[in-house]
């Protein structure tokens, strides 16, 4: 029996850095009233309050939901309000350290765009995060920049020798996030196994990046048994299919 729902965001209950729309939001607060649901992402804590809980029913269901920014680095539970159970941020050397190479990285690669909106690089305590066209830039100027990975690929295969001691992962649209090695989508999994107490056998993952170099794809390594969508329609179909079985 399954007992844990988890869930990318961009990609898979929302378009990047987009809200989710009121179907989807709707579908989470009855997956939520049978079953617990987790979303761990590389986006920052702000990125999970603006996108998904300013849309969720705010009454006791929240307190089945886990919210894991930054893929799992960060982890927060609802107790009457949202609290972090811990944080395992970077040290100032070592932020410096990644925001440098990922600068001298880009502009090696050939591929800085001459048009961005936003910052092009963020801080986000345990994840430092390149967005090519900078963090406010419109879905389809996004979508079209590097569709098949091809850009983001070859930045990070310059990357990687300058910061050895680090894990790239390339989420997203256009990003590419920075953390401790080890930290993926399945240190997020080990994480809710190990604070909720569920097997990973009892869970679910839902995700549009379920591919070898994806950043969805560390999940399914780690024994999840995985569903790959292609976009939050897809995923409003799945979520609808779990609901029906898990209600009977």
């Amino acid at each position: 029996m399954k007992s844990l729902v988890v869930f990318d965001l961009d990609g898979t209950l929302a378009l990047s850095k987009s809200d989710l729309d009121p179907e989807m939001a709707a579908l989470l607060g009855r997956l939520l009233g049978i079953v617990k649901v987790a979303v761990i992402s590389g986006g920052a804590w702000a990125q999970f309050e603006k996108q998904v809980l300013a849309f969720l029913p705010h009454d006791d269901r929240l307190k089945g939901l886990s919210m894991l920014p930054t893929c799992g680095t960060k982890f927060y539970r609802f107790d009457g309000d949202w609290k972090k159970l811990y944080s395992e941020d970077f040290t100032v050397d070592d932020k410096k350290k990644i925001i440098s190479a990922l600068d001298q990285a880009v502009d090696r690669s050939g591929f800085r765009a001459d048009k961005h909106w936003g910052d092009l690089i963020e801080d986000r305590d345990s994840q430092i995060t390149f967005s090519a066209l900078g963090q406010e830039a419109p879905l389809a100027e996004k979508a079209k920049w590097d569709p098949d990975f091809a850009k983001r690929q070859k930045i990070e295969a310059i990357l990687e020798p300058m910061i050895p001691g680090f894990s790239i992962r390339l989420g997203g649209a256009t990003s590419i996030d920075v953390t401790r090695p080890g930290i993926d989508k399945a240190y997020g999994i080990k994480k809710l196994k190990e604070t909720l107490g569920v097997p990973i056998a009892d869970m679910i993952f839902v995700g549009d990046a379920i591919f070898p170099g994806g950043n969805d794809y560390p999940a399914e390594q780690a024994g999840v048994e995985s569903i790959r969508v292609r976009d939050p329609e897809e995923t409003k179909r799945v979520i609808e299919a779990i609901c029906a079985c898990l209600e009977k």
